[in-house]
């Protein structure tokens, strides 16, 4: 029986709200190239307890952890659950088959799965090419990792950007310091980026320097929260006082640059798209010095590369 260890609360301080430009302008370009981020040995860890009553062709979810994610899902051998950015949550749809499944197992669940510790809201199904039911959480599908060892493996982390361990909310584990880059987007100039390279958003409906984000539910799964688990890195040429943390509503922690909640868009395929710029009129992509980029700007697609972070 596993049994999950309790995650060491982190402590958020409400900082970014100095800016180093006037918004409207963005002298910043881009450098030189990402930083590789050094991640931690993994241990395995205890998962927490399978739930009992299950019925024969039933998933079962609990919560584990794993040194320097915290606290993830697993299935109910205690294996580390997956999602991949190809897929889709609104509707929710499976686009690892065939070579990639091999690689990636879908959990796959007769009946609606069992969980423990998780909220049932966010559990369903879709159903895949085969014809199989797979388990999701938070609208997307979840999978696991062939070359996970057991409970609280996670190698999969390491393997690419589109595959993240996912957390009891249905959001992507932090893999490590959050990193603030920057990179030079087509038809839009300079803006802020993640580790991945991907364009980070502010939501105008969140308010500026109030340590909240407005975005939860099916808006965070469209626009997912930038995660602060631990030490947040920027890249020279950004003012570190601008970065910040907040605590959102299911207790993890966001992102804030120059006091805006920050998130990336799940349609944003590869770096150096921004096609949530001006979506609604309410979000909008980040320049380096915290304001929304230009609304009138229509940004094109092009591959682009990221400064060198250092460390906040």
């Amino acid at each position: 029986m596993y049994r999950a260890r309790p995650v060491a609360a982190l402590p958020l301080a409400f900082a970014g709200l100095a800016l180093v430009a006037a918004c409207g302008t963005n002298p910043y370009a881009p450098s030189g190239a990402v930083q590789q981020l050094t991640l931690g040995a993994q241990q395995q860890q205890p998962a927490s307890a399978v739930p009992a009553g299950s019925a024969a062709g039933q998933a079962q979810l609990i919560t584990s952890t794993v040194e320097g994610l915290g606290e993830v899902l697993a299935d109910g051998e205690g294996h580390t659950l997956y999602r991949y950015a190809k897929d889709a949550a609104e509707p929710s749809k499976a686009t690892c088959a065939g070579p990639c499944a091999m690689t990636w197992p879908p959990l796959v669940s007769d009946v609606p799965a069992l969980a423990a510790g998780v909220d049932a809201r966010l559990i369903g199904q879709v159903t895949r090419p085969d014809g199989s039911k797979q388990v999701t959480v938070a609208g997307r599908p979840v999978y696991r990792y062939a070359k996970d060892t057991g409970p609280g493996v996670a190698l999969g982390r390491n393997v690419s950007a589109d595959w993240t361990a996912v957390t009891p909310a249905g959001q992507q584990a932090g893999s490590g310091p959050a990193t603030l880059g920057t990179t030079g987007v087509a038809g839009l100039g300079p803006v802020l980026t993640d580790s991945a390279g991907r364009t980070l958003y502010l939501y105008t409906k969140d308010t500026k320097g109030s340590g909240k984000s407005t975005c939860d539910g099916a808006c965070a799964r469209k626009w997912p929260p930038l995660p602060a688990d631990g030490r947040i890195t920027v890249a020279g040429g950004i003012d570190p006082g601008l970065a910040g943390r907040i605590r959102r509503p299911d207790g993890t922690s966001q992102v804030t640059v120059g006091g805006w909640p920050v998130y990336t868009y799940s349609q944003d395929a590869a770096p150096g798209e921004a096609g949530g710029h001006g979506t609604g009129g309410t979000w909008f992509a980040v320049e380096p010095n915290g304001c929304k980029a230009n609304p009138a700007s229509r940004p094109e697609v092009r591959q682009a590369v990221a400064t060198t972070p250092g460390v906040y």
